[in-house]
């Protein structure tokens, strides 16, 4: 089964973008904030699409507005926040098929090359390498998945001992 990427911009550009909207009354115009941002209008839209997918902001028109779930997520203390995007990746058919995946794992984890190849079947027409990268700070942001740089070992779950 064909799964929905995951845009390559790492978990606190997306919270940044919101806390900065929420500073500013929750809605700027999306080229007002690429200005702000100091980003490229073409990473900009990247960050606010992956907003849009943790269900955070919502885009009408032109402009960028904060969903009541992202203000939520910026008024949570940080151990709130991780459970708050963990909720929601949970729901995600990528992340649920990573999930069944480990789960089915006899030590409920797997190497990088392993997990790469995982990635390639869910995500056929997308970089694994890329979206591997996303994953894992996605996931570790969450602590729904953790990865050992180490031992190159992707896990289910948010500790393991090294």
């Amino acid at each position: 089964m064909k799964h929905a990427a995951l845009p390559e911009i790492g978990i606190s550009q997306i919270l940044g973008l919101v806390e900065l909207l929420v500073g500013k009354g929750g809605r700027e115009d999306i080229y007002k904030l690429a200005g702000e941002l100091s980003m490229e209008l073409g990473e900009t839209l990247t960050v606010i699409r992956a907003a849009e997918m943790l269900g955070l902001v919502h885009t009408p028109g032109g402009d960028v507005v904060v969903e009541e779930f992202g203000n939520k997520v910026v008024d949570a203390s940080i151990t709130d926040r991780k459970d708050l995007i963990r909720g929601k990746l949970e729901h995600f058919p990528l992340f649920k098929a990573i999930r069944d995946y480990l789960s089915s794992q006899e030590e409920t984890e797997v190497t990088r090359e392993e997990m790469l190849e995982k990635l390639a079947e869910l995500i056929p027409n997308e970089d694994a390498e890329a979206s591997f990268s996303s994953i894992v700070n996605w996931g570790r942001y969450s602590e729904l998945f953790g990865y050992n740089d180490d031992t190159q070992t992707f896990y289910l779950g948010e500790s393991r001992a090294e």
